[in-house]
């Protein structure tokens, strides 16, 4: 029998052998390295070793017999069974000669680096198989020394082959508890405790959305991170632009990182002992773990991995703090999205709101009601009742068997790619993680809502709220003629609406990325040391400590937020509007007091073109350009266009086009085009002279409507006149859709009345729009009256649905 096998002697031909993790590290040792991918040296123990282990000590028929004992249907001896096999491994010696070659490839290991520490990984032979993945269900030693512990801590993985989570999994995936043997990896330790670790997605693991790739990662080991210890930062990456030699980075999220997991000193080295988890410094959790270089460079590796394998990967990487080298320590086939039809789309809204509890990182889309539960260890189990939401500080693998049982789940910490994380995606339900104090800001037996549909931030309410829930089959959805496209406002929404059937996105507006993300007003970036509020400096100072300067925050802030959702549509359009603060809006930002002027109708003053090209705002305009000038020309979104609001005349759409082109946006270079907002009758009785300046047209029908009729739609006393089906503004719309059409200008619509009133959206067919974009939560109600309205108009056949970016289509 052959019992060990070094990494440059196996391939994924050698799963039976070396089980799914070993033989895809040697796979990459062997096919990668010679690209530049750093994969720790290392060799397997092979299955062969763990037969004759049971073999030799006797144990096979008296682990099967304690196996048929185990309780199937409630697994309420699930605890007992485990812990009877894993004394009984425990108790046996690895045979001689498995041993002997264990030590002798552990010597020259260590002459062929000059490491004496390795990780000890288990690796099933069933494992990391395409539709299955046994993801921390065994156990991971750290830190081995000597060829004593070494062998320990090879036994201890041939234990864990019947951890509780271990054979539960085992029963649910079907698989013969005698047919999976463990094979052993021994690999070079990265020293990622003095430097950092974490793990890589070559899909966004909540949408599956294919054209991305995630990186998590913390300080110190990366246990912290695979097992939600900790916030992690986050990294976005655009496939597209790293095959290009483009900037890459769509997104950065810095995470709170509270702990670090590294080795003891004076440990008596026993297997494990030699690792604790510390706090971390203020100055490491206000620091990246990585620069913009690091990763955009593990970016690329995480590529090469995924286009070597064929599909999309779940990568472990780590960056040894001594040598300040990346490396890749496992990866694995990501299999979540595998087993998902990506054409059926769930989406859920919530109908009314509560008191807010707890938020957090939202996984998935979805929201639930149940009682909640509060554990504070698996040994806790019998407490949590079926469809109870579980809550508590964090899970590891032991919790696995318990958390079946729940309908949502919510924990104080971890992240997107933590194990609460992982399970929650593969059993489908709702999470939230990260939510810092849920334990304590949640009764135990409390009745609660968990929503996981309002973007990225996922909210726990108090009581049972009203939510709807639809399930859509994209390729059943018949598309019109008429370009059908979506509004949107809140970047963590694009992946997941990038799914849904439309043309691109008509409208995405950037007041809600400067109110929420941003937060400052631009001038008191342009002109911080003119700022007199000595509060918001502290602030302004705190929030851009990790850019380069007061504008570069800015810049590449709303940079950031557009090439989200850029790369979530591409190559469909995204028409971005630029800034449409009103001034009393523009006061609220931080710092904004001192550079608003007080105005008794901010609906009809300083607000759209006519601040761009001001004394008082100029300079801010200039940010925005700025950051339309790096989603385009650096990061390669040509797919975006930009847009104009509230452009009162046509001389000041001229100021506006000029200015832009002195900012670098100039009209017609790279494909740019600019389009204008018709929302004031100005824009429609002289929209032959705008169409002159302009590429295109909008029409904003809430700001048509108030000012064709008069009315201020936010007042309650007038509030009832408002109709977008009223007489003047249908002849509004008509004509500016004519002239549009005579001038070879483009022309869509954005507002809710198409989905509303299926008489609007036959209107607006018989005038021949050009396109219409609807709130998501309307889009499939918008979509049915367009097809209906061109039925009857007999504007075309409807379409089917074009293939959506980030499904696979087969």
């Amino acid at each position: 029998m052959t019992y060990t096998l070094r990494f440059d002697q196996i391939d994924l031909a050698y799963l039976p052998q070396v089980g799914g993790k070993n033989a895809s590290l040697g796979e990459m040792f062997q096919k990668l390295s010679s690209k530049g991918i750093l994969v720790p040296d290392g060799f397997a123990v092979t299955a062969d070793a763990y037969r004759e282990l049971l073999s030799q000590n006797d144990v096979r028929s008296e682990v099967e017999r304690v196996l048929s004992e185990l309780d199937e249907a409630a697994f309420s001896n699930l605890s007992q069974v485990g812990k009877a096999i894993r004394d009984l491994i425990m108790e046996c010696r690895i045979p001689e000669e498995a041993a002997a070659s264990i030590r002798q490839a552990y010597r020259l290991l260590v002459e062929r680096t000059h490491v004496h520490s390795v990780a000890v990984r288990s690796s099933a032979t069933a494992e990391d198989l395409p539709h299955a993945s046994f993801a921390g269900l065994h156990e991971t030693y750290l830190n081995i020394t000597d060829e004593e512990s070494l062998l320990n801590a090879c036994l201890r993985c041939y234990a864990s082959l019947f951890t509780d989570r271990a054979i539960k999994y085992r029963e649910d995936m079907h698989f013969d508890h005698m047919e999976v043997a463990l094979s052993i990896g021994v690999q070079q330790m990265v020293r990622a405790d003095v430097g950092s670790a974490g793990v890589a997605f070559t899909i966004d693991p909540e949408t599956g959305l294919d054209s991305v790739i995630i990186i998590d990662g913390a300080w110190g080991l990366g246990e912290n991170v695979v097992q939600g210890t900790v916030n992690p930062d986050e990294f976005t990456l655009y496939k597209r632009n790293l095959r290009e030699g483009r900037r890459a980075v769509i997104d950065r999220k810095l995470g709170r990182k509270q702990k670090k997991m590294i080795y003891a000193e004076g440990t008596d080295h026993e297997v494990g002992a030699t690792l604790v988890n510390v706090d971390t410094t203020q100055e490491e959790r206000d620091c990246y773990v990585l620069t913009s270089e690091e990763v955009t460079h593990l970016g690329q590796w995480c590529l090469m991995i995924e286009n070597h394998y064929g599909r999309a990967m779940d990568i472990e990487w780590a960056k040894d703090g001594l040598d300040g080298q990346l490396y890749i320590v496992q990866a694995r086939p990501e299999t979540v999205h595998a087993l998902r039809d990506p054409h059926i789309v769930h989406t859920y809204e919530l109908k009314e709101r509560g008191r807010l509890l707890a938020s957090g990182i939202a996984l998935g889309s979805k929201i639930t009601s149940g009682n909640a539960r509060i554990l504070h260890s698996p040994a806790e189990a019998d407490k949590l009742l079926q469809g109870e939401v579980l809550v508590t500080d964090m899970t590891n693998p032991d919790w696995d068997p318990i958390m079946h049982k729940a309908s949502a789940i919510v924990t104080n910490k971890g992240g997107r790619t933590s194990h609460a994380a992982i399970v929650a995606r593969e059993m489908g339900i709702a999470a939230i993680v990260g939510a810092g104090n849920a334990t304590e800001a949640i009764a135990d037996g409390q009745l609660i809502t968990v929503s996981c549909a309002e973007g990225q931030e996922g909210r726990v309410y108090d009581g049972r709220l009203k939510w709807e829930g639809t399930s859509i089959n994209t390729r059943e959805v018949k598309l019109p003629q008429t370009d059908v496209m979506m509004i949107l406002g809140d970047p963590s929404h694009a992946f997941r609406d990038a799914f849904l059937p439309s043309a691109g996105i008509g409208l995405m507006r950037l007041e809600f990325v400067i109110n929420n993300s941003i937060r400052i007003h631009p001038m008191a970036l342009v002109r911080f040391d003119e700022l007199e509020d000595e509060d918001a400096r502290k602030e302004i100072e705190r929030l851009t400590m990790h850019h380069k300067d007061k504008e570069t925050y800015f810049i590449e802030k709303l940079a950031e937020a557009v090439a989200t959702v850029a790369a979530a549509f591409y190559p469909r359009e995204v028409i971005v509007r630029l800034s449409d603060f009103k001034t009393n809006e523009y006061a609220n930002l931080i710092g904004g007091k001192q550079f608003e002027p007080h105005e008794e109708n901010p609906m009809l003053g300083f607000r759209g073109a006519s601040r761009y090209y001001s004394d008082l705002y100029r300079e801010g305009f200039r940010l925005e350009c700025e950051a339309m000038q790096v989603v385009r020309n650096e990061m390669g979104f040509t797919n975006v266009k930009l847009m104009i609001p509230f452009c009162r005349t046509v001389e000041e759409g001229r100021k506006v086009i000029g200015l832009m082109a002195d900012y670098g946006l100039r009209r017609g270079d790279n494909g740019l085009e600019v389009y204008v907002m018709v929302e004031i009758p100005s824009n429609v009785i002289l929209a032959e002279e705008f169409a002159k300046v302009f590429d295109g047209f909008s029409i904003g029908s809430n700001d048509l409507t108030q000012l064709t009729l008069g009315l201020d739609r936010d007042s309650g006393l007038v509030s009832h006149l408002f109709d977008e089906n009223d007489e003047s503004v249908k002849q509004m719309i008509s004509k500016v859709i004519r002239v549009a059409k005579s001038k070879g200008r483009k022309i869509g619509l954005c507002g809710q009345a198409p989905s509303d009133f299926p008489e609007f959206a036959r209107f607006l067919v018989e005038c021949g729009i050009d396109s219409i974009s609807f709130n998501p939560d309307a889009l499939l109600r918008g979509i049915e009256n367009v097809n209906v309205a061109e039925k009857r108009f007999g504007k075309g056949k409807a379409r089917v649905a074009r293939p959506v970016r980030g499904m696979t289509v087969g």
